[in-house]
């Protein structure tokens, strides 16, 4: 019973140092830099300018999330000329149909 509970416990602190090394650690101002190729100067802009999510826990280092970064930078998406076209047809479509210009 006494080997079951220690392996239970064992197989226990694997998953939990799995879990761990899956979480995205926070990235440092010049892992960003370096991620965004920013220069530091700019990047200390942005964050002045609070232009880009960033984390300063206690008033101390900035630190930033890669995800939140990733999400930052598609957030002015632009359409190819392909896709533009099909906005436009599907607008002429109903506008054909309905009598009314879509929004």
């Amino acid at each position: 019973m006494k080997n079951s509970s220690i392996e239970i416990m064992q197989k226990l602190n694997a998953i939990q140092h799995l879990i761990e090394a899956t979480q995205p650690k926070p990235l440092t101002l010049e892992e960003t830099a370096k991620f965004l190729d920013l220069s530091k100067s700019y990047l200390y802009r942005l964050v002045c300018y609070k232009k880009i999510p960033f984390y300063k826990p206690e008033g101390k280092r900035l630190y930033f999330d890669q995800a939140e970064l990733v999400a930052w930078i598609k957030r002015n998406h632009s359409e190819t000329q392909e896709q533009l076209q099909e906005k436009l047809e599907e607008k002429a479509a109903s506008y054909l149909v309905t009598g009314k210009a879509a929004a």
